[in-house]
């Protein structure tokens, strides 16, 4: 069994959304993480490539056309 704390207003307001339903907040929790069972594959190299290619596409230019390198020896002696 696990234990999860939470504050009393929190924890209120999941027991009113479980009684809502007719369940008690133990049960309701149950029929929530079934309706969404936790994924936990690998990810190959490749996907993770393809992934960070994907992120770099997002990434802007930095405006005053400075690199990484200049922002970590900015104010360096």
């Amino acid at each position: 069994m696990t234990v999860i704390e939470l504050p009393d207003q929190q924890a209120e307001a999941l027991k009113a959304k479980a009684a809502a339903q007719g369940l008690t907040l133990e049960q309701w929790l149950k029929r929530l993480a079934d309706e969404e069972p936790i994924s936990i594959a690998p990810v190959s190299p490749q996907e993770a490539a393809d992934r960070i290619l994907e992120l770099q596409k997002l990434v802007k230019p930095d405006p005053e056309g400075w690199t990484i390198r200049d922002y970590i020896n900015r104010n360096r002696p």
